[in-house]
């Protein structure tokens, strides 16, 4: 298995002193959240700002869901993003999906892809079906993110960053995927080590767990967050 492309990643970075709070604190990730209707999100001019922030190894992805392929390529372009995270919904035919021809469509840009997806009742059915139809295409994404799920129907902006907590006991009892996971999903300082324990994931991934309102990152949960989360993963060994 591939080492993950991050082990801690900070999304719904709004401004660039939050990016720049995300970086010192240790996160190797910032997200970028170009989502209409989220309350995280950010227009690419401002987030071309945040990502002169960051230093050399802390990677610069961009969240989308439902963007055409040659609309995410241009935003990628303006910012300098390192790596597309694909948001959306997995199946169906409305705005916020994210097909799985989409990875084909992004590969002559050379950026990284992350896939998110949920974990529904019936586990990761759905995203194993998205993913092998993805590298049947040739190619698939680099990641997976494993997040809670959401209904069928929500819109572009209500798909993440909801807090909703993953069942991490359900988790571990799914096969593995054919790339490294990271967890989302509810995740604080207050549990993101037990997190980490619990399900053997090699990355993590938060934005409301570590706000003081939604957009607005809280510079000690932050730095608790990562603390946590990095003598957990050393903990391991």
């Amino acid at each position: 298995m591939p080492l993950p492309l991050f082990r801690i990643k900070i999304c719904g970075v709004t401004t660039p002193a939050d990016a720049a709070l995300a970086a010192a604190a240790g996160a190797d990730a910032v997200g970028l959240n170009f989502v209409p209707g989220s309350p995280r999100a950010i227009d690419p001019v401002r987030a071309r700002e945040a990502r002169a922030i960051l230093p050399p190894g802390v990677l610069a992805v961009g969240v989308f869901a439902g963007m055409p392929a040659r609309e995410m390529l241009a935003v990628a372009r303006l910012v300098g993003l390192d790596a597309i995270q694909l948001h959306g919904h997995l199946e169906g035919e409305g705005p916020a999906t994210d097909p799985p021809a989409r990875c084909h469509e992004l590969a002559p840009a050379g950026l990284k892809l992350i896939r998110a997806v949920r974990l529904e009742p019936d586990g990761l059915a759905g995203a194993r079906r998205w993913i092998a139809a993805a590298l049947a295409g040739g190619r698939g994404p680099e990641l997976v993110i494993v997040d809670a799920g959401v209904p069928r129907t929500a819109a572009g902006g209500a798909l993440g960053g909801t807090g909703h907590r993953v069942d991490w006991g359900a988790l571990v009892r799914e096969p593995p995927l054919p790339m490294p996971i990271a967890l989302a999903g509810g995740l604080t300082p207050e549990n993101v080590a037990a997190a980490i324990q619990a399900t053997g994931v090699v990355a993590v991934d938060t934005a409301s767990g570590v706000e003081s309102a939604p957009g607005r990152k809280d510079p000690d949960r932050v730095w608790a967050f990562v603390t946590a989360a990095r003598a957990a993963f050393a903990g391991r060994g």
